[in-house]
């Protein structure tokens, strides 16, 4: 089951720095919404925000309507999961291990039921041959990989990806974009933080262009990549593509 998310009126400072200054963000159930915009701009921050990892300021964060500000936030954090920059597996488990944990841990699912939800979520990712094997083992698109089926494990309502193919070499970022962009087809809510056009482009319900800890557009791939209303945008636009 997938579910709507929206942000609303979203401000954040940490020290003296104010990072996010009253973001709105609105992603319908089934779609995905890709975030763009220079380094700095409070992309990443906002999916912090989104899911707890800072507590706002100011603003709202609602699933399916309800605000979810006074929910546990562990509880929250199953409902989303999260995919970071860096793996961040444990390299002293196997890989079926590190998918189970969570579903084990959290989810309350016996050894047996954990590692069957594991092995289904490898299967889907492509790795089930690579079940018994150390991370240290796997590519860093494999690694990654198994970081998407770890959080797939979870059930979650809601898919968060920070930059996840930033850390890849060149030639594994495809594989990973490939099964992101299924999770998208198969009607998975998705915000997608990004530097990659062509995924943004080609796989987005919606686009959300962020400068200076502000959205400066929101809408269609096709209305913010070829009739970019506002000069920053443009400016962006044309240092990237």
């Amino acid at each position: 089951m997938s579910a709507s998310l929206t942000g609303t009126g979203l401000h954040l400072t940490l020290g003296n720095n104010h990072i996010l200054r009253g973001v709105d963000i609105h992603v319908e159930a089934g779609h995905a919404t890709t975030v763009i915009g220079p380094s700095g701009s409070g992309k990443s921050t906002l999916l912090r925000v989104l899911n707890r990892l800072h507590e706002p300021d100011s603003g709202d964060v609602l699933l399916d309507g309800a605000s979810v500000l006074r929910e546990d936030p562990d509880r929250l954090r199953q409902r989303i999961g999260m995919v970071f920059q860096q793996f961040n597996l444990f390299p002293h488990k196997t890989v079926v291990e590190n998918v189970a944990l969570g579903p084990r841990k959290l989810r309350g699912l016996t050894a047996e039921q954990a590692r069957a939800v594991a092995m289904e979520q490898l299967e889907i990712v492509g790795l089930a041959g690579k079940a018994e094997a150390r991370p240290a083992a796997l590519s860093g698109g494999q690694q990654q990989r198994v970081a998407i089926a770890r959080a797939l494990a979870m059930k979650p309502e809601l898919m968060f990806f920070d930059e996840a193919t930033s850390a890849l070499d060149p030639e594994l970022v495809k594989g990973v974009l490939a099964l992101m962009a299924d999770l998208a087809a198969g009607g998975m809510s998705m915000v997608v933080v990004t530097h990659e056009m062509g995924f943004a482009r080609s796989v987005s319900d919606s686009v959300v262009f962020m400068d200076q800890g502000m959205v400066v557009e929101t809408g269609t791939p096709d209305a913010l990549f070829d009739d970019a209303r506002t000069p920053r945008l443009r400016r962006f636009l044309d240092q990237v593509l």
